[in-house]
Order: structure tokens, then C-alpha cells, then sequence
């Protein structure tokens, strides 16, 4: 297994202290204060990630609760998405519905290509990862189909490691993506080389998702396997404005503890770019929890409520809220509408969490 580049040996708790972020955050930060401990994390001079890998960055100081408090020091730059081969804030907004025709009993078929690509990924300025992909990014595309649906996957493993896809949901076993079960060599993992063809029908209706179901689990989904699928119900949702958020993070030293965490891959992404909504309109966020190596995570918005939809698969919410707690792969549907124009922070509700990468802002127009 590679090291990444420019981040070999710097530890969750050094970037913790250190207060790692995108430098042209820092403003909008300063200007609203959202918390206090996100404020002296992200305070300071500028070093780079090399320098607080070795140790050159400023020293710590213990605070009076006799842990070490944040020094001033923050990454500065942005993430090259060019290089990346995606944008965050593409991935909002962006959803594969396949290729479609009509099949002879007048269901919809709809199909798809999955690849298996390991690529590395800048997760944060100047924080290099040797990730596993699916379409070379992460997540991987988000697949959406509507309840009845025939699903069609085509997946090639470009990859130099097995792999599979198990799509959450109701299907046959051999398409489940798991060791040992399938009609892949009887394996129902696929080799690096080989390719097999998905295929089920798409239900229930609501927010589901996929990853590699290879051992040892837990690295072949850290390491950036998985992508979210969508079954709309056959009577359609209200319109809205929908915005896909993975929760995820990443392990850059391989102690199987995360060192960055973000929304949608890139750590502090939103904050140097906010989600643009509009004021009034409906917002439909399809939440998604697929982080690994801490037990729970969280969503929690500012200055405002939603309706939440636990997997998505009922028409009636079970809660009016600010905060939801997540476990692995726990997902759920966020409705809102914003009464006022501004900004307004959202991040999860685990203030370590927020510190390392999982905060941005919605800018209400």
C-alpha cells in the first residue's frame, strides 16, 4: 500500500491541534463565528501540511482544561478538482439516470457502466490519498432510477485488487455482491481484468447506496469505494431543489482512525464554496453516512428545521429537526426551506468532526 504524498505520518491528533484548513475560508469564518472552537482551529499563520508532518509547525499550548489547545497554523490553497477528476459542488447536483429503452412488458430498463479505478485524491489543499474508485471518483456516480424499474450495471475491475458492488435494496443473491455468493467463478468477487453484469429491479423506492463488498470490508470502503442510489417512488416527490451529501472521511496515515472529514470528499470544500440555494424554495437533501473507523456521525443546520425521511422510503416524515445522528450507512432524506437570505452553517455535531473538515455553508439568494 502507497503513502500519500505530503501527509506521511501526520496524525488526526496533529491535525487536530494544528487546525487544518482551506486558507480562503478563513474570512467568512472570522466574519460569523459560527463556534468558538472552529474559530481557534482555523486561526493563524501559514504552513504547510510537509512542515506540520514534521513537526515545524507552531508549538501547542495546553488550554486550562489541561488539554492541548489549537495553535495558529492552517493549510493554505485550495484542492485541485481539475486533477481530481470531479468538483464537490458538481456532485450535489449531479445524477446518473442511465441510459433507458423500453423493454417488452413496457418496464424501463435502465443501464449503467462502473469502473473500478485506484487514483490518488487530494482530500483537502495539499492532503494527497491512494484511493479505490468507482468512475475515478468519490463517491462514485449517483445512480438514480425510478421504483420498478429494470437496473442494468456493467462493471469492468480496472483495479489491481478484487472488488464487487452490493447495492442496498431487495434483489436476487447472485447479483449481492458478496464473497462466496454469485455466478462470478461461484466467488461473486470480481478479479482485476474481469467484469460482470449487475441486475435487478429497483425497490423499494427511496435513498439506498453501494460499495465493494470484498474483505477486509472496512478498507475497501475507507479507501473510497461506494456511491448512493436513488428509487423514486412512482408518484414523484414534490420538485425541488436536491443536493446529494455523502459523509465521509479519510484515513491518510492507515491507524484506522480519520484524519480528515468532509461532505462529499474534500474536507472544508463548502466553505471556500457555499451550496447556493434559494430563498423560499424547497431543498431536498439525500443524506448518506458511509464513514468508517468512528461509530456514528451527524447533520446539523443553523438558524433552521427539516422534515426527516429515515431511508428515505416513507412520504411522511418521522421528525421536525436540526440535528440527525447516523450510523454506518444509515441514510436519510432532509427537506427545508430557508425564510432568510445569508449565510448559514452546516456540519456535523461532532465538534472534532467539524474541526478536520465536515463544515460549510449554505449561501441563501
Amino acid at each position: 500500500m502507497s503513502e500519500p504524498k505530503k501527509i506521511a505520518g501526520i496524525s488526526r491528533r496533529k491535525l487536530l491541534v494544528s487546525g487544518v484548513a482551506a486558507a480562503p475560508a478563513l474570512a467568512l469564518l472570522h466574519e460569523s463565528l459560527p463556534h468558538q472552537g472552529v474559530h481557534d482551529a482555523l486561526g493563524g499563520s501559514q504552513t504547510s501540511v510537509a512542515q506540520a508532518a514534521e513537526g515545524e509547525h507552531g508549538s501547542v499550548h495546553p488550554d486550562s482544561s489541561g488539554h492541548s489547545a489549537h495553535s495558529d497554523f492552517s493549510a493554505g490553497g485550495t484542492v485541485d478538482h481539475d486533477a481530481n477528476g470531479f468538483n464537490p459542488t458538481d456532485i450535489l447536483r449531479d445524477f446518473d439516470f442511465g441510459r433507458t429503452s423500453r423493454l417488452p412488458d413496457g418496464r424501463t430498463l435502465r443501464e449503467y457502466d462502473l469502473v473500478a479505478v485506484d487514483k490518488e485524491i487530494e482530500v483537502a489543499p495539499g492532503v494527497f490519498y491512494p484511493a479505490w474508485t468507482y468512475n475515478g471518483r468519490i463517491p462514485g456516480p449517483t445512480l438514480r432510477a425510478t421504483e420498478g424499474d429494470l437496473i442494468r450495471i456493467r462493471f469492468i475491475n480496472a483495479s489491481e485488487h478484487p472488488h464487487t458492488i452490493h447495492f442496498h435494496g431487495i434483489h436476487p443473491s447472485f447479483t449481492d455482491g458478496v464473497a462466496g455468493v454469485g455466478e462470478n467463478r461461484g466467488a461473486g468477487q470480481i478479479a482485476p481484468g474481469e467484469r460482470f453484469v449487475y441486475e435487478f429491479e429497483a425497490e423499494p423506492f427511496g435513498l439506498h447506496h453501494y460499495h465493494c463488498h470484498v474483505t477486509p470490508l472496512a478498507d475497501h470502503i475507507a479507501k473510497g469505494l461506494y456511491g448512493t442510489f436513488i428509487v423514486d417512488p412512482k408518484e414523484p416527490r414534490e420538485q425541488a431543489d436536491e443536493l446529494l451529501m455523502v459523509m465521509n472521511g479519510f484515513d491518510t496515515n492507515f491507524d484506522r482512525s480519520n484524519e480528515i472529514y468532509a461532505v462529499n470528499t474534500v474536507g472544508f470544500h463548502y466553505l471556500n464554496e457555499p451550496v447556493r440555494v434559494k430563498q423560499g424554495e424547497l431543498v431536498r437533501i439525500y443524506l448518506v453516512n458511509i464513514l468508517e473507523f468512528d461509530l456514528i456521525n451527524s447533520f446539523h443546520i443553523h438558524a433552521n428545521f427539516f422534515n426527516y425521511f429515515p431511508t428515505g422510503t416513507s412520504r411522511e416524515p418521522s421528525e421536525l429537526t436540526d440535528t440527525v445522528i447516523l450510523g454506518q450507512g444509515q441514510r436519510g432524506i432532509c427537506e427545508l426551506r430557508f425564510p432568510y437570505k445569508g449565510q448559514f452553517m452546516f456540519h456535523a455535531h461532532v465538534s472534532e468532526f467539524t474541526e478536520l473538515g465536515w463544515m460549510g455553508f449554505f449561501e441563501v439568494e
